[in-house]
C-alpha cells in the first residue's frame, strides 16, 4: 500500500503553558493522532491559522497572557476556525467555570487530573461527531451548488424561450429589432428608480423587479394574432382596423394564460407577463384599452411598460417614419403626465432620462437591420409574398 493510500490521522492541538502537561498529552495522543503543541493562547491562534486547521483542540484555561476562555472566543468568532471542536482541559473544577466554557462554544469540559482513558474516549467521540457534521455540511454545500446551478439553467431556458417568442412577434411587426431589449432595460431602470418611493416600495422589491425584467419582452406577444393587412399597414388605421389591432393585448394575455394552464401550475413571472401584455395600453385617465382602467387600478407593471413602450416607439425609426429626438419624445411624455401616464412614473423617467438615452444607444438598431425590414415590409404590403 502506498503512503498516499494510508488513512490520514486527525490532528489534535494541545494548548497548555506547562511543559509537563504538554509532554503528557503528546505521549497519550501521538499513537492515534497527529499532535500540535502550543504553549500559549497567542501561539495556539497562530498555529490554528496556518495551513489546515486542527480537527480538535484541547485547551487549558489558566494561562498567562491570553487565557483559554479568550482563545475560545477568538476561535468561535473566526469563520475559518469556528467549527473546530474545543474541549477545555483544566484544573478549574467549579460548576460556573464549566458553564462559562460551554457557553463560549466548547463542546466538552474535562478537569485535571485527567483519566487517560476518559480523554481518549471523549476525543474519539467528538472527532466522530465532527466528521459527521463535516460530511453533512459538505453535502449541503454540494446540494446548494447543484440546486443553484439547475435553477440558473432553468431560468436561462425560460429567458431564451421568452426572447424567442417575443422576437417571433416582432418579426411580424414593423417595429425595430431591438425594441424588446430596450424596453426590458427601460422598465428595469424605472423600477429601480422608484424602488423606495412610498407609492411603489411595497411592490418594487428586488425580486419583483427581476420578474418585471424577465416578463417585459412578452408585452406585445399578442401581435402574432393580428392579421397582416392590419399589423403591417403603414399610416393610420381605420376605426374598424384599430378595433381589431387593440385586441392584441387580450390575445397576448390569453396566450400566456394558456401556456400557464398547460403547465398545470401558476408561474410567477408569467403572472407579471399577463399584466403587462393586457394592460400596458391603459391610460392614467381611463381612456386607454382594453378595459378602460384608470389610476391605481392599472397594474404597476403595466404603468411602467407604458412609458417604456411609448418612449421607444417615439425615438425609433420605423419603415414609414424617422425617429423623434430624445427631447421631443420627452416633451410628449411630459404632456401625457396625469393623462396617459402615472405622474410619479413620469417624474422618475425625467430624473433618469439620460439612462434611457444610454440604453437606446447601447441597443440601437443597425441600418442593415432597418433596410432588411423595410424590404420585407414593402413586399409584404404589396402582396408579393405570403406571410405565414
Amino acid at each position: 500500500m502506498n503512503a498516499a493510500d494510508l488513512p490520514v490521522k486527525p490532528t489534535i492541538m494541545v494548548v497548555d503553558d506547562t511543559p509537563d502537561n504538554l509532554s503528557l498529552m503528546n505521549l497519550l495522543l501521538k499513537d492515534h493522532y497527529n499532535v500540535r503543541i502550543a504553549n500559549s493562547g497567542e501561539r495556539a491562534l497562530k498555529l490554528a491559522a496556518i495551513g489546515s486547521p486542527p480537527d480538535l483542540i484541547l485547551l487549558d484555561i489558566m494561562m498567562p497572557g491570553m487565557d483559554g476562555y479568550e482563545v475560545c472566543q477568538y476561535l468561535k468568532a473566526d469563520p475559518k476556525m469556528r467549527d473546530i471542536p474545543v474541549i477545555f482541559l483544566t484544573a478549574k473544577n467549579e460548576t460556573d467555570d464549566e458553564k462559562k466554557g460551554l457557553e463560549l462554544g466548547a463542546i466538552d469540559y474535562i478537569t485535571k487530573p485527567i483519566s487517560p482513558a476518559i480523554v481518549l474516549a471523549r476525543v474519539k467521540t467528538h472527532l466522530a461527531l465532527k466528521s459527521s457534521a463535516d460530511f453533512l455540511r459538505d453535502k449541503n454545500v454540494y446540494l446548494e451548488t447543484e440546486v443553484s446551478k439547475r435553477t440558473r439553467e432553468v431560468e436561462a431556458i425560460q429567458d431564451v424561450t421568452i426572447l424567442a417568442m417575443a422576437s417571433l412577434a416582432e418579426t411580424r411587426d414593423s417595429d425595430t429589432g431591438n425594441h424588446i431589449r430596450r424596453t426590458q432595460f427601460y422598465v428595469k431602470a424605472l423600477a429601480e428608480k422608484l424602488q423606495n418611493h412610498p407609492r411603489f416600495s411595497h411592490y418594487l422589491t428586488a425580486h419583483n423587479i427581476a420578474m418585471l425584467y424577465r416578463s417585459a419582452p412578452l408585452h406585445d406577444i399578442g401581435k402574432v394574432g393580428i392579421p397582416d393587412r392590419i399589423l403591417l399597414k403603414p399610416g393610420r388605421f381605420e376605426p374598424e382596423e384599430f378595433k381589431i389591432m387593440k385586441k392584441h393585448s387580450a390575445l397576448g394575455r390569453d396566450a400566456i394564460e394558456f401556456a400557464e394552464k398547460s403547465l398545470g401550475t401558476n408561474v410567477e413571472f408569467l403572472s407579471t407577463a399577463k399584466e403587462i401584455a393586457l394592460s400596458h395600453h391603459e391610460k392614467w385617465d381611463g381612456s386607454g384599452y382594453p378595459e378602460g382602467l384608470s389610476g391605481d387600478a392599472i397594474p404597476i407593471s403595466a404603468r411602467l411598460m407604458a412609458i417604456a413602450d411609448v418612449y421607444d416607439s417615439l425615438i425609433s425609426r420605423r419603415i414609414y417614419k424617422d425617429g423623434m429626438s430624445h427631447e421631443k419624445a420627452t416633451d410628449i411624455i411630459l404632456e401625457g403626465k396625469g393623462a396617459h401616464f402615472d405622474p410619479d412614473i413620469v417624474d422618475a423617467f425625467i430624473a433618469i432620462q439620460e439612462e434611457f438615452q444610454a440604453i437606446a444607444l447601447r441597443y440601437a438598431d443597425s441600418n442593415s437591420d432597418l433596410e432588411k425590414k423595410k424590404e420585407f415590409f414593402s413586399t409584404a404590403v404589396a402582396g408579393q409574398i405570403e406571410i405565414k
